[in-house]
């Protein structure tokens, strides 16, 4: 059993600081994105936005990209070992960034080293949490992802000073502290369950790797309900990330230098940690695979956000705008896992979010470079703001499908185990009818004698 609490505080504590680090560093990218632009572009360079954006596009992409495979790591090798790893790779990562001299190298280094070393030591924080509290993990859950809106409001504001004062090379390797932590924060995730290796080898005392069908479970994708959760949620996410990483230069563009842009992560951050935990209650009390509308309306209201963003000509409607936008964002990520629990039961959850969070890469990644080639095309952002908000209104439309075709599902396995009484009982009455009249004319012939 769970001890709810003890060593188990110290461990939330690291889980939270890895989901702040994670992505607070992911989510304040559109201010290295603006000093990135000036530092390694030219007016010579005609893409220059849409080269610039692959870096954040890429980093944000593999977080979500490598999920299924960590998912695998963390069964096999345990919580500490992945976590440590993934930190260590995520401050080297973060280091080389820092020496660059040209854009192109930073694909590899910020997009995938660091992004991969994130996402390796993001997904065991979530584990470990499971290992130590049952009846509050709900509590533990809320104040952990509260971690990524507390650095995503404070971070922003924190970089811009840096970068005005020591540059962006050494602005990253004072970001190289908040990794250096997380790597020792891994050391806390002491395991109090065997992963699947201990498991395999630990009758006969040596190390064995489990079967494949054990470690990958692909059966997820059987269910219907799931297959257009995991595959509508991708077709939204399109457009989801364009803000992120190009609404700072589109305020550069619109307002100049006279508006604080950071105000407007500040309030993304702030809305969706109060989303999180506002909608997380309420999904309580929405009944099984209905909790999807929830996502529905998220994405309709992302969408809506999102071409409102060209529309706004004063600052203070941008700040609106950024307000609604985190509340849904907040409401889509809170409850994905309570959705996922409930399209595939608990065995499989782990491996259903995986997945799903590996299909949310593709469009992730794709999305803000092509904003970015629009931008240097059109010379413009509001185009791109316009089409990124149409994923989020076709994906929320898709979703509206699950709740009838899950109810379909439940209804067809209730009525199998009920055809199957059935039978059993008709073949009673027919050997109970055949044994009756056979043992009437024994009857009578007793009677007889």
């Amino acid at each position: 059993e769970p001890p709810e609490g003890g060593w188990g505080w110290v461990v939330m504590l690291a889980a939270m600081w890895c989901n702040g680090a994670v992505f607070g560093i992911q989510n304040s990218c559109g201010v290295l994105f603006v000093s990135m632009l000036r530092l390694f572009g030219s007016s010579e360079d005609k893409q220059l936005a849409f080269k610039t954006a692959w870096v954040s596009s890429l980093s944000m992409g593999m977080v979500f990209f490598c999920s299924p495979i960590v998912s695998i790591f963390t069964d096999l090798f345990g919580c500490r070992k992945v976590a440590v790893l993934g930190a260590a790779v995520g401050l080297v990562g973060l280091l080389s960034s820092s020496f660059v001299s040209t854009i192109e190298p930073l694909y590899f280094t910020y997009g995938i080293l660091f992004a991969c070393g994130c996402s390796f030591a993001y997904q065991p924080s979530l584990v470990i949490l499971g290992h130590y509290f049952k009846k509050r993990l709900g509590l533990v859950n809320g104040i952990v992802t509260a971690g990524s809106s507390l650095f995503t409001v404070s971070l922003p504001f924190l970089l811009r000073v840096l970068i005005d004062s020591v540059d962006l090379y050494n602005t990253l390797r004072v970001l190289c502290i908040l990794m250096f932590v997380l790597f020792l924060a891994g050391f806390t995730y002491k395991p109090l369950v065997p992963n699947t290796k201990d498991k395999e080898g630990g009758k006969k005392g040596k190390s064995k790797f489990p079967p494949v069908k054990k470690i990958c479970n692909f059966s997820v994708f059987k269910v219907l309900s799931y297959r257009i959760w995991a595959f509508g949620i991708p077709a939204a996410l399109f457009g989801y990330f364009v803000p992120y990483v190009h609404l700072m230069n589109h305020v550069k563009d619109r307002f100049g230098d006279s508006v604080p842009e950071e105000v407007l992560l500040l309030c993304l951050g702030i809305t969706s940690g109060v989303g999180r935990l506002v909608f997380g209650r309420v999904a309580d009390y929405i009944p099984g695979a209905k909790k999807i509308y929830l996502q529905v309306a998220s994405f309709f209201f992302i969408g809506l956000m999102s071409m409102m963003i060209p529309l706004c000509n004063v600052f203070g409607a941008l700040i609106a705008v950024c307000l609604f936008m985190g509340l849904f964002d907040g409401c889509f990520i809170c409850i994905m896992a309570p959705i996922a629990f409930e399209l595939v039961g608990a065995q499989d959850v782990s491996q259903a979010i995986g997945f799903l969070l590996g299909l949310m890469s593709v469009p992730m990644t794709v999305g803000p470079p092509i904003a970015g080639l629009l931008r240097d095309k059109l010379g413009t952002y509001d185009v791109a703001f316009y089409l990124a908000g149409v994923p989020p209104l076709v994906g929320g439309a898709i979703l509206c499908f699950i709740p009838w075709v899950h109810e379909r599902q439940k209804l067809k396995e209730r009525a199998k185990p009920v055809d199957g009484e059935t039978t059993e009982k008709m073949l009673e009455n027919e050997s109970t009818l055949v044994s009756d009249a056979t043992e009437k004319p024994v009857k009578e012939l007793d009677s007889g004698f």
